[in-house]
C-alpha cells in the first residue's frame, strides 16, 4: 500500500518518469502563443496563452511546468482565454532567486493578473495553495478554484511527510537528481525499497537523460523539474499555523478533491472549507492527486471549472 506521502512525492519518482515516457504531452499538438511579465523583484514569468473569452490562469504544481496543464487548458480554451505560466524556477520563467517565499508567488500571479486582466485562477497541488494564498491579498482575484492544496493543520501523517522532505534535502545537497528521485520513490512506495541504489540510481539517471534528449520547444526536462520540489515543499511546511489567514479570502472559492486522495490532503480540504468565508467543496469520484495534469484525468475537473467560472 502506498504511504501517506505517496500521492504527493511519487510524482518525482519512477512512477512519474515511466508514466510520461509514452508522451501524453498535449503541448506538441495544441497551438498557443507566448508572453511574459516582470514580477515585483524583476523575475521574468513566462506563460502560454490559448483560446478566447474570460481570462483564467492555471497554476501547475511541483515537479511540473506549463506543459503539464495543456490538456486541461485545451478543454477550457473554447470558452476562456487560458494563461498557463511556468511558475518561477523553470522553463520560460526566471530562477527562484533569493528569499523565495509564498509571497513571491503572490507577486508573480499579481503581475500576470495585471497584464492579462484576468480575474479567475485555478491551481492544482502547490499551485492550488499559491492561488488561495494570493487571494488573501489580491482583490483582483474574483474566483479561485483549488484542486487538493495541502496546508499543515496538525493532521495525521505530517511527521512522515517532514521526514521525506529531510531525505530530499540531503540527497539534493549532493547535487544528484537521480539519487533524489530514487529516495523520494522509496519514501513514497514500499515496493521500491527492495531495489538497491546501485541499480535504481543509474537506471533513473539513464531515463532522465533520455527524457532530456527528447524535450522539444518550450517543454522542460524532468531532470530540471525535480529540484523545484525542494523549494516548494519547504513553503508547504511553513503553512503550519497559518490556517486562520484564509478567513481573509474575499474571492468565491471552489475546493476540489478526488475521492482517491489520501487523508493528509482530505484533512487539509476539510479544514480550509471550515474557515474560508465563501466556499463550496466538491469531491470528484475516481480522481487522485495527479488528475489535473496531462497524465491524469482532467476532464471532470474541466467540467467543474466551466460550471464555476462561467
Amino acid at each position: 500500500m502506498e504511504t501517506t506521502t505517496g500521492k504527493i512525492t511519487r510524482l518525482t519518482g519512477l512512477a512519474l518518469i515511466l508514466a510520461n515516457k509514452g508522451g501524453v504531452n498535449m503541448s506538441k499538438k495544441q497551438e498557443y502563443t507566448k508572453d511574459s511579465v516582470i514580477s515585483k523583484d524583476g523575475t521574468t514569468i513566462g506563460f502560454r496563452q490559448m483560446g478566447s473569452g474570460p481570462g483564467i490562469i492555471l497554476l501547475h504544481g511541483g515537479v511540473n511546468a506549463s506543459q503539464n496543464l495543456m490538456k486541461l487548458g485545451t478543454m477550457l480554451s473554447d470558452e476562456f482565454t487560458v494563461y498557463i505560466p511556468d511558475r518561477r524556477g523553470r522553463g520560460m520563467s526566471g530562477p527562484y532567486g533569493e528569499n523565495y517565499s509564498i509571497e513571491k508567488e503572490d507577486e508573480d500571479l499579481d503581475a500576470i493578473l495585471k497584464k492579462t486582466g484576468a480575474h479567475y485562477v485555478f491551481g492544482t497541488a502547490d499551485g492550488a495553495l499559491f492561488a488561495l494564498h494570493a487571494a488573501i491579498s489580491l482583490s483582483s482575484i474574483h474566483k479561485v478554484a483549488a484542486y487538493e492544496p495541502l496546508v499543515f493543520v496538525g493532521q495525521e501523517g505530517l511527521d512522515e511527510f517532514k521526514t521525506a522532505i529531510g531525505h530530499l534535502d540531503k540527497n539534493m545537497a549532493e547535487g544528484n537528481v537521480a539519487k533524489a528521485t530514487v529516495g523520494l520513490s522509496k519514501d513514497s512506495v514500499k515496493m521500491f525499497r527492495i531495489i538497491p541504489d546501485f541499480i535504481a540510481v543509474p537506471f533513473v539517471k539513464l531515463v532522465l537523460w533520455r527524457d532530456a534528449r527528447n524535450v522539444k520547444g518550450d517543454d522542460v526536462a524532468y531532470q530540471d523539474l525535480v529540484p523545484t520540489l525542494q523549494n516548494e515543499l519547504h513553503i508547504v511546511r511553513k503553512t503550519e499555523g497559518t490556517l486562520e489567514d484564509y478567513k481573509d479570502v474575499s474571492a468565491e472559492v471552489l475546493l476540489l478533491i478526488g475521492s482517491k486522495t489520501i487523508s493528509l490532503i482530505k484533512d487539509s480540504l476539510i479544514a480550509l472549507n471550515e474557515v474560508l468565508p465563501n466556499v463550496n467543496l466538491v469531491e470528484l469520484k475516481g480522481l487522485n492527486h495527479d488528475s489535473a495534469q496531462d497524465y491524469g484525468k482532467p476532464e471532470p475537473i474541466a467540467q467543474e471549472l466551466r460550471r464555476f467560472f462561467l
